[in-house]
């Protein structure tokens, strides 16, 4: 549980360190193999490779800070 609670206040510093320093985050969401659909006035966002990207980094994350 305390490993658990270190990665979410590292996670957090990271993010707030990027906000602070006003580093731009625009690339997210917006890479090849994410999906935007415009149809009248409706518009569907799918953000597949972004999903993949986090998912694939958390599981890394998690499996470092896993006990065995």
């Amino acid at each position: 549980m305390g490993r658990l609670i270190i990665l979410i206040g590292v996670c957090l510093i990271i993010i707030g360190t990027l906000i602070t320093l006003n580093i731009p985050l625009n690339w997210i969401g917006h890479l090849p193999g994410d999906v935007s659909i415009k149809w009248g006035d409706m518009k569907i966002y799918i953000p597949i490779t972004t999903s993949i990207i986090f998912s694939f980094v958390l599981s890394i994350l998690l499996f470092m800070f896993s006990k065995r």
